[in-house]
């Protein structure tokens, strides 16, 4: 079995409610159909019953027994308001601002899941990033342990990127452009969180550089330095390597030349990239040119699992963030 097969296994065991808000595109309502289909999970779709039921004849899609809330009849929404003015007023929004962005499906989406109508959220086939991120942290919030939210990719392989390792955690590839050594830390420690609980690994951390251990000299050298010294501090139970180049941290043989005392041995599971730009391109390489599978942009460091997706997902790419959000809210419940 797959570690996908194995996430969608976990999801279907115990199906928790997804909530989509970009109900009217037809990627969205295939993966629906599909995740229901499945078992995989109570989908949720939220919209305008007219427009949704609408796309989905327009592009054959059957919403039986699947639930659908309308935000402008839904008799939620009085009570939504309520809670959206009381999280934003201090912000400056009014009461009649608060009614408008309740009428909107994200926002309305993202008050299911706070309120505890949703147990997960997905979005972000449509909408963008920013609005995305903004909704959750704004109303679901962040946890009080991670002062930072970032976002991580699976990696899949059918071949091992290394050993036998067929899945990796490659993070912050989405969200944080460029990270001080405290947040870099923090992105370190989530990641490890999130690959111990949906690769079901023990994580080895790599904290990549252009450097290994002082072979280069540089400020972004020094920061990638600090940042594993933070999470040591932090965590030293936690296996990790760092500053190291990329080689030492996938290649045991090279691993044994330039590192021969790491604990990580050159079988890194999580890649700790030091900005963005090097994240980005490292995932888009290893999907386009490496043939990997890549399930995200996930989030990390929410109260509650709401995920962004590329606007150029297809149904498929959605299927499989809902398995993994599932999988999240499934964790989150065990240990709430």
């Amino acid at each position: 079995m797959s570690l996908l097969d194995g996430i969608i296994a976990r999801a279907r065991a115990k199906p928790m409610r997804i909530v989509l808000c970009e109900a009217e595109d037809p990627r969205v309502l295939h993966a629906a159909r599909q995740a229901t289909n499945d078992g995989l999970a109570h989908i949720i779709l939220v919209g305008e019953l007219s427009k949704v039921t609408a796309a989905a004849q327009t592009h054959g899609v059957d919403l039986n027994d699947i639930e659908i809330v309308d935000p402008r009849q839904s008799a939620l929404t009085g009570q939504f308001q309520s809670v959206l003015l009381e999280l934003r007023q201090k912000r400056g929004m009014t009461s009649e601002q608060a009614l408008a962005a309740v009428g909107q499906p994200l926002t309305f989406a993202t008050l299911m899941l706070r309120q505890g109508l949703a147990d997960g959220s997905v979005a972000g086939a449509v909408h963008t990033t920013a609005d995305v991120v903004r909704n959750a942290i704004q109303i679901v919030g962040i946890q009080a342990q991670t002062p930072l939210v970032s976002s991580f990719f699976i990696m899949l392989r059918d071949l091992p990127f290394h050993t036998t390792t067929q899945a990796m955690i490659f993070s912050d590839c989405g969200l944080v452009i460029e990270p001080n050594e405290e947040e870099l830390a923090d992105i370190a420690l989530a990641a490890a969180d999130s690959a111990r609980a949906l690769l079901n690994v023990e994580p080895k951390v790599a904290m990549l550089s252009f450097s290994t251990h002082g072979s280069a000299t540089h400020p972004c050298v020094e920061k990638v330095r600090r940042a594993t010294e933070r999470v040591r501090s932090l965590r030293p139970q936690l296996i990790i390597e760092g500053e190291v180049q990329l080689d030492a941290a996938i290649s045991p043989p090279v691993a044994q030349r330039k590192t021969p005392d790491s604990p990580v041995a050159g079988q890194a599971n999580v890649l700790i990239f030091p900005n963005l730009d090097a994240a980005n391109i490292a995932y888009k390489l290893t999907e386009r040119l490496g043939g990997a599978t890549a399930i995200g942009p996930l989030l990390q460091g929410l109260n509650k699992p709401a995920n962004d997706l590329s606007r150029g997902c297809n149904a498929c790419d959605i299927y499989n963030v809902i398995a993994v959000t599932a999988v999240q809210a499934q964790a989150l419940n065990t240990t709430s």
